[in-house]
């Protein structure tokens, strides 16, 4: 079969020979009779794609054991309240640097356990760029210092982290996670859905420095608590186990690829879309100015609402899914994630070149 040319923003693409993989496992997981789908998560099966997932990851991103790898559900938005349930006292103040709906979002939910500062919002430039670092006015003592490092809807991107003080930093990593090699660890904390680069949806990842966790909340609901899950081997209750065993299979496509390598695709991979937009004469306009362009969300204008619509339904003609932007702001986005191949890149750069001279 031809597989189609998938843009869409999450659940986004997987790689080939991770389907292909799980497919062939689906009926007899490695002679057991059955699928992981019906496999006891206290299997010493499953317990060791679980110990698998945590050693992979802290492999890609660079930790060591001052770290845990939490597997938890809800994706990103529960991370929203999970996190200042955990770490942000009464009597403390959470910093949230704003530069897109996702940020937004984060900070509305931080709100309803505690007090939260906006110490840079880029909200009035129509978050198109990321705060310059004296545009950043960070509380006296932060209990944490929260920034989204990619802005799927907006298509803005943290290409370098900002100096943020000697806070705890936290990190929403959901659509650009291990898309790049990046120093996590810098992060206190860093969470991220997987459903974009690293796996399925019902799956999130937590990393977390083991010292910080110490100061988390116990007086919260169990199944709240991080440390619930670090001590419990993230299997305090029934993980969605089919999506952590697909995590793995991509972690280990990842690890095979190395890291540098991916980083280096993805940055070819957006620059064929830049660069069909830069050469278009104004036809199509980039929301994100160049020095904040996400290598994982390109969006972009054309010159009528009715053309937009023209483009994404003449794409998915084109075989072309999941370009139509974010329902909030609309315009064409194409999401570029790991497993989304070069060659996806190149028919839409075509296309943009093709209509642009059909309708320019």
């Amino acid at each position: 079969m031809k597989r189609t040319h998938n843009f869409n923003p999450g659940p986004a693409v997987l790689p080939a020979p991770v389907l292909e993989q799980a497919q062939a496992e689906m009926l007899d997981y490695r002679g057991r009779g059955m699928s992981v789908l019906e496999m006891s998560h206290r299997s010493k099966e499953y317990e060791a794609i679980n110990a698998s997932v945590e050693a992979r990851l802290k492999h890609l991103l660079g930790l060591g054991d001052d770290y845990r790898i939490l597997l938890m559900q809800g994706g990103a938005s529960t991370q929203f309240a999970v996190l200042p349930m955990n770490f942000l006292p009464a009597d403390a103040t959470a910093d949230y640097l704003v530069t897109g709906v996702w940020g937004e979002k984060a900070v509305e939910e931080a709100r309803r356990f505690g007090t939260v500062h906006v110490a840079a919002n880029t909200e009035a430039g129509g978050f198109r760029e990321l705060p310059a670092s004296d545009a950043i006015t960070l509380s006296a003592a932060p209990a944490y210092v929260h920034i989204t490092t990619n802005e799927t809807v907006q298509g803005v991107q943290w290409h370098a982290l900002p100096a943020l003080g000697t806070a705890p930093l936290v990190a929403d990593m959901s659509s650009d996670i291990l898309a790049r090699p990046l120093d996590a660890r810098a992060f206190a904390l860093l969470y991220a859905g997987a459903q974009k680069n690293i796996g399925p949806a019902g799956v999130t990842v937590v990393a977390v420095r083991t010292k910080w966790l110490e100061e988390a909340n116990a007086e919260i609901p169990v199944a709240l608590r991080y440390k619930t899950f670090a001590s419990n081997n993230s299997l305090y209750n029934t993980p969605p186990v089919f999506a952590v065993y697909m995590l793995d299979l991509v972690l280990e496509w990842i690890e095979k690829q190395g890291l540098d390598v991916v980083g280096e695709r993805n940055a070819h991979k957006a620059q064929l879309i830049y660069d069909a937009i830069d050469a278009s004469g104004g036809f199509y306009r980039g929301h994100a100015v160049r020095s904040a362009r996400s290598l994982m969300n390109v969006t972009f204008r054309l010159p009528e609402e009715q053309l937009e619509k023209q483009f994404v339904a003449e794409a998915e003609a084109a075989g072309m899914v999941g370009l139509a932007g974010h329902r909030s702001i609309g315009g064409v986005r194409a999401s570029l994630y790991n497993a989304l191949e070069i060659a996806s890149c190149q028919a839409l750069a075509q296309f943009m070149a093709d209509f642009l001279q059909r309708n320019g």
